[in-house]
């Protein structure tokens, strides 16, 4: 029986509350030294003061909670991560629904969720809402889980000559939220079935979307020139960044960056030193940036449209769907 490969995991988080007058964002952690396992869960709410930071606490405690019981059977928790982490996040909606219906003054607060899960050099995640996880490999970023917002659909807009470029990138309902945990049925969840497979030197960020106040150039920058230090020297940086852009806007930032360190097994090792067998070794499969609509190489990730059926909804514009802004809400998606 040969020896599973030996993971370790480097992670650091920052948690600030930017020019906002209160803190909505919320992260917790775990990754015990010696285990080859860790999660983390990021929520970042709205609704205001006593009411997203009670929002985004009560995501990350339910979820939170639930992974550190469930991590006592790593072996259960992985042939069930699926049905745990959408389970958890439903826990954590209702949770939310009671709490507003006892404190009145808390209607209409909600959160974004995203949790990413690693076991051994397998990754998984349940994201809802539009707080991204990124991945930096080969100096390339790419964020792994979908965008519940309109940004996406803004964005295609652009590039079919639909909208002016100017517009789209400033466009005010680019953070409407088109998923996101408020009390009431959840619209789309993002939990693929399959792992990611991570690799050795892959750098995880996961963020509230404060942190895009930062471009995909700035932080890609930040993190390759930076990927050989201790986590904790990469998140000082980015939050650095976003403290000398000194935006007046800045919103809450909260995220991890975790770096992932995998020894190879007995059997690759092998292989690295038997010239012969290096030569026999199948090409290795060039990973791609996800591009909505994309396949994607099997047990990396799933096209959108997959997981849109896989979650139980059905394809394609709907009339109906709600639109989560900011701080409200509306009905329908007529009206944003």
């Amino acid at each position: 029986m040969h020896k599973a490969p030996d993971i370790r995991y480097d992670v650091a988080s920052v948690l600030n509350r930017g020019c906002r007058d209160y803190q909505e964002d919320a992260i917790a952690t775990d990754f015990p030294i010696g285990a080859e396992f860790g999660y983390a869960v990021l929520s970042d709410g709205m609704g205001g003061h006593a009411a997203g930071d009670v929002a985004s606490k009560i995501v990350v405690t339910e979820v939170f909670s639930e992974l550190k019981f469930q991590t006592s059977d790593i072996q259960g928790l992985t042939e069930n991560m699926g049905d745990v982490l959408k389970s958890a996040a439903v826990s954590a909606n209702e949770c939310m629904a009671a709490h507003a219906m006892n404190n009145p003054q808390t209607a209409g607060m909600g959160a974004t969720l995203v949790a990413p899960v690693f076991i051994g050099s397998s990754l998984y995640w349940i994201s809802i809402g539009d707080s991204p996880l990124y991945l930096m490999r080969g100096g390339r970023l790419r964020q792994l889980n979908e965008d519940h917002s309109l940004g996406p659909h803004i964005d295609y807009m652009v590039r079919s000559g639909m909208m002016p470029e100017d517009i789209g990138r400033n466009h005010p309902d680019r953070n409407a939220l088109t998923s996101v945990l408020i009390g009431e049925p959840i619209e789309r969840i993002d939990c693929p079935s399959r792992p990611f497979q991570l690799k050795d030197g892959d750098i995880l960020v996961v963020a509230s979307d404060g942190l895009q106040f930062l471009s995909n150039r700035q932080i890609t920058q930040i993190v390759s020139e930076n990927g050989d230090k201790p986590s904790a020297d990469i998140a000082k940086l980015l939050l650095e960044e976003l403290q000398v852009l000194d935006d007046p806007e800045q919103d809450n930032v909260c995220f991890s960056v975790i770096k992932v360190f995998l020894e190879p097994t007995e059997d690759e090792a092998d292989h690295a030193r038997d010239p012969e067998a290096a030569i026999m070794r199948p090409p290795r499969v060039q990973t791609r940036p996800i591009r909505h609509g994309d396949p994607e190489d099997a047990g990396e990730t799933v096209a959108p449209e997959i997981a849109t059926a896989r979650n139980g909804s059905n394809g394609g514009e709907r009339p109906n769907e709600p639109i989560y802004l900011r701080r409200r809400w509306l009905a329908t998606d007529g009206g944003a």
